[in-house]
């Protein structure tokens, strides 16, 4: 029931009803209101019925009410029904709810829509639902907002469908609430049973009048409305016009609008504007603006004061809160209060905090109690604890296990996380299904991953039929889809991915480009780039500067790097370092590097000995 003591709200309630045609009256100066006040006050000793009721009016409206009751009693008495409705009102105010019903129903039954609405929340607040509806519908159907949206109310509440009409109704007669809750329903965003949707929430149709609904909710000034509207605009990237209505909703003290602008404020660079409105929203609550302070004093390593809005966060019910001191104290090696921290988010169900903790316990050594903790934030939807609990079960090494790897690394990679699709190709490569590895390699691949872009450049590569010949004897090299995938992932660093277009650009003469790839791939540790980029410099006359690269691919491993090294040096008449590289590339093989190597070492020996 509307607070009836606030004059500035009768108006506006329907229930404060000026006589003649129930129009509110002209405003008047107060010189003027007082010698209209007089002329009225003679009319009504003199039986004029209208005239009390008038002066009635205007004297409830100032709050007299001790001087409006004779007046709106006479005016009502003699069958004035807009006297009959005010009194009503007076009645409700002064706490007699069953007079002012008898003086509603008074009214309502000479056809007063306002007095109807009054009845029926009169009846509604008593629990007489049948006898609500009926005065309600009695307002609704005679065009009064209030009477349309209170039916829709209630008709709502009790899960009725016909609710959607009258709240429309309401609406579309400017009533500011209705169109808010019809534009939350139309949205699907905390819609309750009973408002018929007639499009499923999402679709553009529903979207675009949803959008419609705030936008008139919020230019009569709801506050909530601005604030949805706002978040509709900003998520369509117009942010300037999004800016305006979070600017007016927390103007209006909605803090959820002033936690929005602040993040708006920081992508646009401007983190102090937006630390004034992230603490105006934080001061009324609003957990999400507190964390937002808490992170930005953290960024500037002030620890203390991010420790605190944290707190202030968790205080505001925000889980996020204990979260975000279990990640504080985790950077500081505050370990064990982080855990409790991370504990206390994850009980509370923050799919993140449980996934962290997983984590800290698994680093711990607790792999029993890390692992409960991974399942609990996977099957709430974290990805990364979906993943991690792939990496669990594949370093276990069993048939049972691989096989749990592999399912949680789809689930992570449905949800396209990068490396974990990486994964599943793997194994669906190493099981031979290379279709559904190819279509998870691409994924991937496609998120950044070089290894995944290298694996399916190679099963590409593998599909690949050789170079037709030109007509007249010359091959025409067309690049092909997994020489792009190899320079994406060499683009990327992968050293073996720079070999193999190094390999690519010798074989179709570019000896330029080729050894720019196996310099690349050679100085970030690959033997093979470094030995082919040997093998380049050589065929180049640059034997001085291919020995050099030979050494760097021998001493990490590479036998054929070693034999090369030693034909060199027993060409050059160093028989002994010959005979020590020969040695090395036994070692190293593989098997006919190392027989070739045995005899060239054989042979040296055979001269040193000679």
């Amino acid at each position: 029931m509307d607070v009836m003591g606030d004059k500035a709200t009768l108006f506006e309630t329907g229930r404060f009803v000026q006589p003649s045609g129930e129009e509110p009256s002209r405003d008047v100066d107060e010189v003027g209101e007082d010698a209209e006040e007089v002329r009225l006050g003679m009319a009504a000793r003199t039986g004029d019925a209208e005239a009390a009721s008038i002066l009635g009016a205007m004297l409830l409206r100032r709050g007299d009410l001790d001087a409006a009751e004779p007046q709106l009693r006479a005016a009502a008495s003699a069958g004035d029904r807009p006297a009959a409705n005010n009194l009503g009102v007076l009645l409700h105010q002064r706490g007699y709810a069953d007079e002012a019903a008898d003086w509603w129903r008074i009214a309502a039954v000479a056809g007063s829509a306002a007095a109807a609405h009054a009845l029926g929340r009169h009846h509604r607040e008593r629990g007489d639902e049948p006898a609500a509806e009926y005065w309600l519908r009695q307002s609704a159907e005679q065009g009064h907002v209030l009477g349309a949206y209170a039916l829709a109310d209630l008709l709502e509440h009790r899960g009725d469908s016909r609710s959607a009409y009258w709240m429309r109704a309401a609406a579309e007669r400017g009533h500011r609430e209705a169109a808010y809750r019809l534009a939350r329903s139309l949205d699907g965003g905390d819609a309750e049973p009973g408002m018929g949707r007639e499009e499923e929430p999402g679709t553009t149709k529903a979207s675009t009048e949803a959008e419609q609904w705030y936008r008139q909710a919020a230019a009569r000034g709801h506050r909530r409305a601005a604030l949805h509207l706002g978040a509709i605009l900003e998520k369509r990237g117009e942010l300037k016009e999004a800016g305006r209505w979070y600017l007016t909703s927390a103007k209006d003290g909605e803090p959820r609008a002033a936690c929005a602008l602040g993040f708006l404020l920081r992508d646009a660079g401007d983190t102090e504007s937006a630390a004034v409105w992230w603490l105006r929203a934080a001061q009324d609550g609003d957990g999400n603006a507190a964390n937002a302070l808490g992170a930005l004093h953290a960024e500037r390593g002030e620890t203390q004061t991010a420790e605190r809005w944290y707190r202030a966060a968790l205080d505001a019910g925000d889980d996020n809160g204990a979260y975000n001191l279990g990640l504080l104290c985790a950077e500081q090696g505050r370990t064990a209060q982080a855990e409790q921290w991370y504990r206390r988010a994850a009980y509370a169900g923050h799919r993140e905090a449980a996934n962290a903790l997983a984590i800290l316990l698994l680093r711990g050594g607790d792999t029993s109690g890390a692992e409960p903790w991974f399942s609990k934030a996977a099957e709430a939807g974290s990805v990364d604890a979906a993943f991690n609990l792939g990496i669990l079960h594949a370093g276990r090494d069993t048939e049972r296990d691989n096989e749990a790897a592999v399912r949680w690394y789809e689930r992570a990679a449905a949800a396209g996380h990068t490396e974990a699709a990486l994964q599943v190709g793997i194994a669906r490569l190493r099981e031979g299904d290379e279709q559904t590895a190819e279509r998870h390699l691409r994924c991937a691949a496609g998120g950044g991953s070089a290894e995944a872009a290298y694996r399916l450049a190679t099963v590409l590569d593998a599909r690949r039929p050789p170079e037709p010949a030109h007509e007249l004897g010359e091959n025409v090299h067309h690049k092909t889809e997994c020489e792009e995938w190899y320079e994406r992932a060499a683009g990327q660093g992968h050293r073996r991915a720079q070999v193999r277009v190094g390999m690519l650009a010798a074989a179709r003469g570019d000896v330029v480009e080729a050894a720019r790839w196996y310099r690349a791939a050679a100085e970030a540790g690959s033997r093979n780039g470094a030995f082919n980029l040997g093998l380049l410099l050589a065929r180049e006359g640059s034997e001085p500067e291919a020995a050099v690269w030979w050494t760097r691919a021998a001493d990490a491993g590479h036998g054929r790097a070693a034999l090369r090294l030693a034909l060199v040096y027993a060409r050059r008449g160093e028989l002994a370092e010959g005979q020590r590289w020969a040695a090395r590339a036994v070692e190293l093989g593989p098997r006919e590097v190392g027989e070739r190597a045995a005899r060239l070492r054989d042979a040296l020996r055979e001269e040193l000995s000679a």
